[in-house]
């Protein structure tokens, strides 16, 4: 019912930016699958109107198609694919950016009761379900909205609020509302993840980071690999190795001095470690980089 008008407002809307009129709401069209590309999760909310998607995080791997969405609550380094895009149906998507500041304000008005008890531990930073018909009506309707410039302002945040509550009471709520909770397991571990990323050229002991993100050795360990599906030096390999392909997409004749700049003193080990996780060494990696148009990061639709 609600998919038919969901595909034509993201095929009307659709910018080569992925930009919308409305604050935090970004529109994907793709009509090509490409090879695996890394990139930045976000913390947002996907929705697939048309095509489908796969993603990895870690060992990881989350595959949604139409009708289904994807929440991400904490800026993860990913691997995502369209698998189904073509230009005769290009792969359509929606997505939501997720404030925690607007989780919070939710979970504070919540009435007794109205909220579902989360379990022990942290969530999954990443949670893939099917998208119920009242999420499916709130993007749809949030997304008419780009047609009625006179309503914007006034309706547009009153939407993204329930799109958030559907959210919130879902089924990966719990993933959600860690994004709210000052004292959440997730919201310890993110900590850690911004400070490995602020600082990811430089060693670390996993006791600090444990004891920055206030939380023992073993309980950030147990949480950080719950989160990320990595361990905190995997997490750091990770955002080493994207940072040096971005590097070399525009110095790819210095493949030794950008990988000591990402914090490898050891060229071959670079070398090596870049090839398991791209297919192909550096220097023929960054040539490639050069022949291919970028697919804007930050958003897994």
């Amino acid at each position: 019912m609600y998919l038919e008008e969901f595909r034509t407002l993201l095929a009307r809307h659709a910018r080569p930016d992925w930009t919308t009129a409305i604050d935090g709401v970004l529109i994907s069209k793709v009509d090509r699958s490409d090879p695996p590309a890394p990139s930045m999760s976000g913390t947002v909310l996907a929705v697939i109107a048309q095509g489908a998607k796969r993603l990895a995080l870690g060992d990881r791997v989350y595959e949604y198609g139409a009708g289904q969405y994807l929440v991400a609550s904490v800026d993860l380094p990913v691997t995502g694919q369209f698998t189904r895009a073509d230009p005769e149906q290009p792969a359509l998507g929606f997505g939501l950016t997720l404030e925690p500041s607007a989780v919070a304000e939710l979970l504070l008005q919540a009435g007794p009761g109205d909220i579902p008890r989360d379990g022990g531990g942290a969530p999954s930073g990443i949670a893939v379900s099917d998208a119920p018909p009242a999420l499916l009506d709130a993007v749809v309707r949030l997304l008419r909205l780009l047609d009625e410039p006179r309503d914007r302002a006034a309706l547009a945040p009153l939407i993204k609020r329930e799109i958030l509550w559907r959210l919130i009471t879902g089924e990966q709520g719990a993933t959600v509302r860690q994004l709210g909770l000052a004292d959440s397991g997730l919201t310890h571990v993110s900590r850690a993840v911004r400070w490995i990323r602020d600082n990811y050229a430089q060693p670390f002991r996993v006791e600090d980071v444990a004891r920055l993100s206030d939380m023992s050795v073993s309980a950030f360990y147990r949480n950080f690999q719950a989160v990320t599906a990595m361990s905190p030096i995997q997490f750091q390999k990770q955002i080493r190795l994207q940072e040096a392909r971005l590097l070399l997409a525009t110095r790819p004749g210095d493949v030794t001095g950008v990988g000591r700049r990402v914090g490898y003193d050891n060229p071959s080990q670079f070398s090596r470690e870049y090839r398991r996780q791209f297919g192909a060494p550096p220097s023929r990696d960054a040539a490639r980089l050069r022949d291919t148009a970028r697919t804007p990061t930050g958003v897994p639709t």
